[in-house]
């Protein structure tokens, strides 16, 4: 028995669309950080990048569970002297809901060259529309 691998000449990825109407943060981007990764594909390979593009819309419309949204706290620093910046998940929401799935999502993907190439086919949109219609992505089933 040979083991497979696959090789980069032999990947095929599709187009895969999320809703994120009222799902919950964490389940949701476990979920597209597996299709990314391309570990639901049965020729899923380590050295090799399989994943597919995944476009999630309605981010402004995902939820999480607890006191989540008054106490989980996003936190970057600027680089100047006294520049740690800190934003709540409830103003994140308001500001910038895109940002929250994009960062869930980055947090679980390698910290290597090939999760960095994964993280790029992302697409995160806040509102129900997106420009990705010509690709013909299939809708993908959080359970």
């Amino acid at each position: 028995m040979r083991t497979f691998l696959l090789r980069n000449e032999d990947v095929e990825r599709e187009w895969f669309v999320v809703d994120a109407t009222d799902q919950t943060l964490g389940k949701l981007a476990a979920r597209v950080a597996r299709v990314l990764m391309g570990k639901d594909d049965p020729r899923w390979t380590p050295s090799t990048d399989s994943g597919n593009f995944v476009v999630v819309v309605n981010a402004e419309k995902v939820h999480v569970t607890g006191k989540k949204r008054t106490d989980k706290v996003y936190r970057y620093y600027t680089g100047y002297v006294g520049g740690l910046v800190e934003h709540t998940f409830a103003e994140l929401q308001a500001r910038k809901p895109e940002r929250i799935i994009e960062l869930a999502v980055r947090r679980m993907l390698p910290k290597t060259r090939q999760g960095r190439a994964q993280f790029k086919r992302l697409r995160v949109y806040a509102g129900p529309e997106h420009q990705h219609q010509a690709q013909q992505p299939k809708p993908l089933a959080i359970a």
